[in-house]
């Protein structure tokens, strides 16, 4: 069973303008905590329990975070091991800062700005060993994704954002990686922005037929802009209403 979790949160997330101002948009509170919580919540319930948190801007507010709401995590500062991201930045970029740490086990790799239930994550517990595993799910528009090839439950490549349609199976960031994706990383070179990106890595594994498509069944989202919160909000109330329901 997997316990370890790889959690990318070195980004300010400009794009959430003045609430990511003085912190990263992974602290910006919904409702009566941050968002942050909610991700390390579910995770914690879905039975994953050794976490490496990977920070960046505003270190010093994310270790005051898990003292705060009492949370328990490794914590690797990116900026200290590789640079500012003027000089490197990109997806990959935490991978890169956790190798010693994650050994040889298979672990989890989430984006610390993405929220999934419980179930899903639940899903990634008990997967086929020695492969890795990609989250997907169908999209109207999928133009605005990384959209995902497939052979069977196979992954055979990642287009990013297409201009024409090669499908509706988008990437959700969230992988399960076994210690083989840390072979793959100097391997990865400057995408066409400028960055170093996760999903060039998981397409290296593809081409080699070692990549499974896993499809979540619940919901997901990612939270990258100011109308994010309410949605966010939105989101929690619906689940607690769901419950009572069932109650």
């Amino acid at each position: 069973m997997i316990k370890k979790v790889v959690i990318a949160a070195a980004g300010q997330g400009t794009r959430m303008k003045q609430l990511s101002e003085n912190k990263s948009k992974h602290l910006i509170e919904v409702l009566d905590k941050p968002f942050l919580a909610y991700l390390l919540d579910n995770l914690l319930l879905a039975g994953y329990d050794d976490f490496i948190l990977v920070t960046g801007f505003r270190a010093d507010l994310m270790e005051e975070f898990l003292q705060k709401y009492g949370y328990t995590a490794k914590l690797v500062n990116q900026y200290e091991i590789l640079g500012p991201k003027e000089k490197e930045y990109g997806t990959l970029c935490p991978l890169k800062c956790v190798k010693d740490l994650v050994g040889g086990e298979d672990f989890l790799a989430i984006y610390g700005d993405h929220i999934f239930s419980v179930k899903d994550l639940k899903s990634f517990q008990d997967l086929e060993p020695g492969l890795h595993y990609i989250a997907a799910r169908t999209e109207e528009h999928p133009e605005s994704y990384g959209v995902l090839k497939t052979e069977g439950e196979y992954l055979t490549e990642i287009v990013e954002k297409p201009q024409e349609y090669v499908g509706n199976l988008v990437n959700c960031g969230l992988y399960k990686f076994t210690a083989e994706i840390f072979d793959k990383i100097p391997l990865v070179q400057l995408s066409p922005r400028g960055e170093y990106e996760l999903t060039d890595a998981v397409s290296l594994l593809a081409q080699e037929g070692k990549v499974k498509v896993q499809q979540i069944k619940d919901y997901w989202l990612d939270f990258g802009r100011p109308d994010d919160v309410a949605k966010m909000a939105a989101l929690l109330q619906g689940i607690k209403l769901t419950d009572q329901e069932k109650n």
